[in-house]
């Protein structure tokens, strides 16, 4: 089990990026992401999905609503990266990388997907994989409590020990 260092700036291929913003008045204001193509999406409550993999397109997720966890699958290995709304990062998932969603919250979670196209879309791109191994869950459910205590300390100015 591997927990997504969010400090890392790229692993194999998948980046993590905060979101560069300006304040005007109280209203803050976060770079939009070029793309092809544009997708609003929606993760349904208590999600645990199978795996893509896309071969056609590298995905830029950002969630906007809610929060969930991407898995990927590298190395016989998966990897837990936690997202949410309070904590505007984009995921960067290239062309070739098993990935899935984990949504164990009873809200759905909603993200806008910017996606860079390299080829027409294929339809294989978007058949489901069964997953080699079962996803632990509580690995998932950790990567995510590990992200909402790092927000606290962030939005209450204490240093971890």
């Amino acid at each position: 089990m591997l927990f997504y260092n969010t400090n890392m700036s790229k692993f194999r291929g998948i980046q993590i990026r905060r979101l560069e913003s300006s304040k005007g008045g109280m209203v803050e204001f976060f770079t939009a992401q070029a793309s092809h193509e544009t997708m609003l999406v929606q993760v349904p409550p208590n999600t645990i999905d199978d795996l893509f993999v896309h071969k056609t397109h590298t995905d830029q997720l950002l969630v906007v609503k809610g929060r969930f966890v991407i898995v990927t699958l590298l190395n016989k290995q998966y990897q837990y990266i936690p997202l949410s709304e309070d904590r505007p990062e984009l995921v960067i998932i290239p062309p070739g990388v098993l990935h899935g969603a984990i949504n164990l919250s009873s809200e759905p979670c909603v993200l806008v997907n910017a996606v860079l196209r390299d080829k027409p879309p294929q339809a294989r791109d978007y058949v489901p994989h069964k997953r080699p191994f079962p996803y632990d869950l509580e690995a998932a459910a950790a990567a995510l409590n590990n992200l909402e205590v790092t927000n606290q300390i962030k939005n209450y100015g204490a240093t971890p020990v």
